[in-house]
């Protein structure tokens, strides 16, 4: 019978060689964790921060076995992605504030107050709760029916909330002026979707990310990395579908134009991230632009 971690790298198409990775990078990531939780005894909050592409979904999923197999910790994922604003809560957005907002991804198009409230029942949970988790369908763009969330039953010990921009900085109004990127300049000339993305995260999202007990962060070597990163995603998706016979539309994968526009909507942050976070950051995973790991940052727990 195969193990868990060679079911997780066959559901996941990775190659034999991730074990590698997983043995250097995950499980140490793992024990750190798990030693954080045992000193509160409670369900902790991990922020899992990583920029489009990083694989910070894989990593998550990682943990999540290795926190299981090797230390007994229930751990359940809450990502970004899954807690985007419906399709026409972000149309509304788009009339009221700014049409930038109908594109699903800055702060500003998620339900923070649902996510809050999601980890606060995970928090707050009995042997006998259960706890719906939303799930996001990206080929519709738009959240799926309540009866397709998954469940989580019990109370985890580790909550592992991980999204792009997940404990990221805002920044001040000098450093908001100026376009960044052609997106702002020609779709955001008066910098009114820039400032109300920002006030999001200074605001309702930093509260969220408050409840942050330890901070992961996979770690770009620059933004040019990223759109490489993101690029090869979208490939491996399409191949992914190919094999299996399903059908690659639907799933609304983007053209190599397509996803450099899209791209520009997280550029900002993402630069103000990869500036500010490191240093913040309780276990750090240092990337180069081919995606290997160069270096891999753990401030121990004091016990």
């Amino acid at each position: 019978m195969a193990s868990g971690l060679e079911r997780l790298l066959s559901q996941e198409r990775l190659p034999a060689s991730y074990t590698e990775l997983y043995d250097t990078v995950v499980l140490p990531c793992a024990a750190e964790i798990a030693a954080r939780q045992s000193t509160v005894a409670r369900t902790i909050l991990i922020g899992l921060n990583g920029t489009q592409g990083s694989g910070k979904s894989t990593m998550a999923k990682f943990l999540v076995l290795a926190l299981a197999e090797k230390h007994g910790l229930n751990a359940v994922i809450l990502s970004l992605d899954d807690i985007y604003l419906t399709k026409a809560e972000r149309q509304k957005l788009a009339v009221d504030v700014h049409p930038l907002l109908a594109t699903r991804g800055a702060p500003g198009t998620h339900d923070i107050a649902l996510a809050h409230s999601i980890v606060e029942q995970l928090q707050s949970a009995t042997p006998n709760s259960t706890t719906p988790l939303p799930q996001f369908d990206k080929s519709r763009d738009d959240r799926c029916p309540s009866t397709e969330w998954h469940v989580c039953n019990g109370r985890p010990e580790v909550i592992l909330l991980e999204g792009w921009c997940v404990a990221s900085p805002p920044q001040t109004d000098a450093e908001l002026v100026e376009p960044l990127n052609v997106l702002e300049r020609i779709e955001d000339g008066d910098g009114r979707w820039r400032h109300y993305v920002n006030a999001k995260l200074a605001g309702p999202y930093g509260a969220f990310f408050q409840l942050i007990d330890t901070l992961v962060m996979l770690n770009a070597p620059s933004f040019e990395a990223v759109l490489e990163w993101r690029t090869q995603q979208e490939e491996k998706l399409a191949e992914r579908m190919r094999e299996t016979g399903g059908d690659i539309t639907a799933l609304s994968i983007m053209s190599s134009e397509e996803l450099a526009r899209f791209l520009l909507h997280f550029e900002r942050i993402t630069r103000h991230s990869l500036q500010h976070l490191p240093q913040r950051a309780d276990i750090r995973v240092d990337f180069d632009a081919g995606r290997n790991v160069r270096g891999l940052s753990i401030r121990k727990v004091e016990h």
